[in-house]
């Protein structure tokens, strides 16, 4: 599967590419965006909500709270061109009204589509897709938008003027299982779910079948050669859930030589201690060995595939809210 085959099975996912599609195809579109937030507010700033205009929505800007007032302005400014900038908080009535009692406050704006901002946006999603980092300026006060590669993940914020809005667009961080095992049947779609990019790594191609991994990209290189082939940065993770010291150990030797945020393995106690000895008679020394997460996932008492992916993806989201920030 090609980077554009997965581009096109994500797009539904993506509210940016859902507000692109339905501008080139003539339907009106508009992209709200949380440009600000204060106190417990449900979504963090830089998120995102398109919008066509018969209605038809992607993404979220709150959590469900004041979605129905958002797409209402997104329609009114398909309809006349113009941008929003929309507040809800405690104090607002209206705010009450739909629903945004959590305690927080939040700052949208809302971006109609045209022909030039369709052009600035599309070229920054390219950008993304072929895996960089896109920085997107945003003038709130003429709706002028432009885009800049950047070498950073730095988080989309307001200028210090207030009148300019820097929307971050990155590709999203890598999750590389290794083993087309049923764990890996139920981690991959929830990888998914909470924004990674995950493609399943198996030289067996009876495991690793397009008919067990529907919409998931496969790799039947032997491990380390795939690895190696992939290249993981700092904001990829690597898990190893084969079960054979033949596929896992030089798995973990390719991950352990990457900048890979997390590497994790399946096994016991009692089976991880002796990969740990394979491995050091293989020439790896103590400090990166402490890097394996092993037992893998969080200790939650996982018992049944689907339990193990969601304490693995768990383990996973946890560390990379310390991942750094360069690309």
């Amino acid at each position: 599967m090609t980077e554009s085959d997965q581009s096109r099975l994500h797009a539904v996912e993506d509210p940016l590419e859902a507000a692109l599609a339905w501008s080139e195809e003539g339907d009106g579109a508009a992209i709200a965006t949380v440009i600000r937030t204060w106190g417990s507010s449900p979504r963090p700033v830089g998120s995102l909500l398109a919008v066509r205009g018969d209605g038809a929505f992607v993404g979220s800007v709150s959590g469900g709270c004041v979605e129905g007032a958002t797409i209402q302005a997104a329609r009114e400014a398909i309809e006349d061109g113009h941008t929003r900038d929309l507040n809800f908080g405690v104090a607002d009535a209206d705010a009450w009204a739909v629903g945004l009692a959590c305690g927080g406050e939040v700052r949208i704006h809302v971006l109609p589509l045209n022909t030039a901002r369709r052009e600035m946006l599309r070229q920054a999603q390219a950008a993304r897709r072929d895996g960089l980092v896109a920085r997107v300026d945003v003038n709130l006060a003429e709706g002028e938008v432009t885009w800049t590669p950047s070498s950073t993940r730095s988080p989309s914020a307001l200028d210090q003027d207030g009148m300019h809005f820097g929307l971050t667009l990155a590709p999203p961080q890598r999750l590389l299982i290794v083993g087309a095992v049923h764990v890996a049947q139920a981690l991959a779609p929830m990888a998914r779910q909470a924004g990674f990019a995950p493609t399943v790594i198996d030289p067996r191609r009876g495991f690793a079948d397009a008919s067990r991994f529907p919409g998931t990209a496969l790799d039947l290189e032997w491990p380390d050669a795939a690895l190696n082939a992939l290249k993981p940065d700092a904001t990829s993770a690597i898990v190893v859930l084969t079960h054979d010291p033949k596929l896992d150990d030089p798995a973990l030797q390719a991950a352990l030589a990457s900048p890979a945020f997390y590497v994790g393995a399946l096994g016991s106690k009692r089976t991880h201690a002796k990969r740990l000895e394979r491995l050091r008679e293989a020439g790896l020394g103590d400090e990166a060995l402490a890097r394996i997460r092993a037992p893998i996932g969080l200790a939650i008492g996982a018992a049944t595939p689907g339990e193990i992916a969601v304490s693995i993806l768990a383990e996973i989201v946890r560390d990379a809210r310390s991942v750094p920030t360069a690309a």
